[in-house]
């Protein structure tokens, strides 16, 4: 008899969606990074925004969580995380990110600017006191995992003027790695790094 799966539970909140219908309305679902929607993206999130409990959101594909997925990048260095074995999100335990970032909140959005949801999130996800520059790349999907069914990213590339910085979430450890040394450990990668280092 196999052991029954442990029911995932998830802090009680609500986070920001967009009904799927209204993210491919105009494109058809995609597979990776696609560099050409990010602003009609963030307008359709404008528009189309609502907040639901993030224990609904998790398992309803019907609906994609938009989550800010940030890049730090210090001159040829990019800061790599890796999820503990006790990470929240137990779907993703162990692996490494290039991405910073999380579920956005009512209370989060004062305007309806990505980048200031984006460095809402950055200051609570990281220490850093240095200046940033900030580019969008794209937006990320990947509709082949239960967890990228349920999320989207707006994927961001951020530069800094130093190398100070280091991760808050006692779930998280931090360092900062070369493309090359990324791309020996691939295989160890969230999917949607992987689809991040293609782009850089």
């Amino acid at each position: 008899m196999t052991k029954a799966a442990k029911k995932v539970t998830y802090k009680k909140e609500d986070v920001l969606v967009v009904p799927r219908k209204y993210i491919f309305a105009q494109e058809s679902s995609w597979h990776g990074i696609n560099t050409e929607i990010f602003e009609s993206c963030v307008e359709t999130t404008n528009q189309h925004k609502c907040f639901i409990p993030r224990e609904i959101a998790e398992t309803d594909p019907a609906y994609k969580q938009i989550i800010p997925y940030m890049v730090f990048q210090f001159e040829d260095k990019y800061f790599v995380m890796q999820r503990k074995k006790t990470a929240g999100e137990q779907r993703l335990a162990s692996q490494y990110s290039l991405g910073i970032g999380g579920h956005i909140r009512k209370e989060d959005m004062t305007d309806d600017s990505i980048y200031t949801w984006a460095k809402r999130e950055f200051e609570e996800e990281v220490n850093y006191s240095g200046k940033l520059d900030i580019q969008n790349l794209g937006v990320l999907n990947d509709d082949t995992t239960e967890v990228g069914k349920v999320h989207l990213g707006l994927l961001l590339l951020l530069k800094g003027d130093n190398g100070e910085i280091s991760i808050k979430d006692e779930h998280k450890s931090g360092k900062l790695m070369t493309l090359e040394e990324c791309k020996a450990m691939l295989g160890s990668f969230e999917t949607w790094s992987k689809f991040a280092l293609e782009t850089l």
